[in-house]
């Protein structure tokens, strides 16, 4: 069965970091179940077991059955369905590989940008006030929490 459906292989491991913690459950359960899927198609034949007519035509006992089954077994026609999703599929991947890497283009430009502020601020003539202008998230709110540490318990 494998043959005739061209399927992509699918990067488990990519996969897998990108699921939050929270999803864990729910993308193991998609994976047992395409694991379940993917060995049962691999597990059919590419064709299908003929029918061997004769057999059936010497143990049937109503004349004609045999023979209107196969006409009409034969005249059968299962149409595929149409692939209507890849070339959109394939787009939009494009266009998301065009935007990463933009956004990695514009990220070492970032990053060159920072490495040259970090040469200019030296670190050992850095104050107090340089650190918390520079990461606001280190300034101690002596107002809202007056007692030492200045933060939440919690934040510690």
């Amino acid at each position: 069965m494998a043959g005739n459906a061209a399927l992509k292989a699918i990067d488990w491991l990519a996969f897998a970091e990108r699921v939050p913690p929270n999803q864990r459950a729910m993308f193991n359960n998609l994976k047992t179940r395409s694991d379940a899927i993917g060995a049962k198609l691999s597990s059919l034949p590419e064709k299908p077991v003929t029918i061997d007519w004769s057999f059936y035509k010497t143990n049937v006992a109503r004349a004609g059955m045999v023979a209107e089954f196969e006409s009409k077994f034969s005249a059968l026609t299962i149409p595929e369905p149409k692939d209507t999703a890849t070339a959109a599929i394939n787009t939009q991947e494009a266009e998301a590989n065009k935007a990463a890497v933009a956004y990695v283009e514009a990220s070492k430009a970032r990053i060159g940008q920072y490495e040259k502020e970090v040469e200019h601020d030296s670190l050992d003539q850095m104050t107090i006030d340089d650190l918390n202008d520079t990461f606001p998230e280190t300034k101690l709110d002596k107002e809202k929490h007056p007692y030492w540490p200045h933060k939440p318990i919690a934040e510690l």
